[in-house]
């Protein structure tokens, strides 16, 4: 089964001439088709920790492997490459081009992939299994809040990596379509069998997930 590990994690920032320890010397693992939360204050370092786990961010100190390849090794030229196929990204804001249809925002995760075989069949699968290939040929101005977060999941997960990595999710939805999005972002990282990490500071959605861990002052621990 793959896993993917952070080891040791430290990570400052300065500011005002005052560092500021946000992560210290944290680990962390996950394998494929677990959901996990990590929940914490805001200022506490989730955004940091998973922008670091995905390798959009830098740490100080600690490497983040795939299995035993340790992707921190050679530089970001490595992680850059590999993260292409590892991951996948959905935010508290959408991130939609509001030029492009639904479909043409999916097919978009593989054009930047140079990867220019047809992938309709794959992309409209994924929009079924989130109850939206009806909007296809739909631009996000027309969607609503939540399909809108539907389509930049299915974005996330289309070409099938092995984890995804979600930022607030839910945060910007009502509690109706948060608990939609909720059920529909598990269901698929159990049929694909894909790895979500979940930022979150909803306590309903993290009770879902199969572990859930807290970041607070630098230290990561399980609850």
């Amino acid at each position: 089964m793959n896993k993917l590990r952070a080891e040791n994690i430290s990570k400052s920032f300065i500011s005002a001439s005052h560092k500021i320890n946000v992560l210290a010397n944290i680990s962390f693992s996950i394998n494929e088709g677990q959901s996990v939360g990590i929940i914490g204050s805001s200022g506490s370092g989730k955004t940091t920790f998973l922008q670091i786990l995905a390798g959009l961010d830098t740490a100080d100190e600690g490497n983040i492997y795939f299995n035993d390849i340790n992707l921190s090794a050679n530089g970001d030229k490595q992680f850059n490459e590999m993260r292409k196929n590892l991951f996948g990204y959905a935010y508290q804001f959408h991130y939609l081009l509001d030029d492009l249809t639904v479909y043409e925002n999916c097919n978009l995760v593989f054009k930047i992939a140079k990867n220019y075989n047809d992938h309709s069949s794959k992309i409209l699968q994924i929009l079924d299994e989130l109850g939206i290939s009806h909007l296809r040929d739909s631009y996000p101005y027309m969607l609503s809040g939540g399909e809108r977060q539907r389509v930049a999941i299915a974005r996330a997960i289309v070409h099938q990596p092995r984890f995804v990595i979600m930022d607030e999710p839910t945060g910007n939805l009502d509690q109706d379509n948060a608990e939609i999005i909720q059920d529909l972002t598990i269901k698929l990282s159990k049929n694909h069998n894909i790895g979500i990490v979940v930022a979150t500071h909803d306590l309903q959605y993290a009770d879902k997930l199969d572990s859930v861990f807290r970041i607070e002052k630098g230290d990561l621990k399980s609850i």
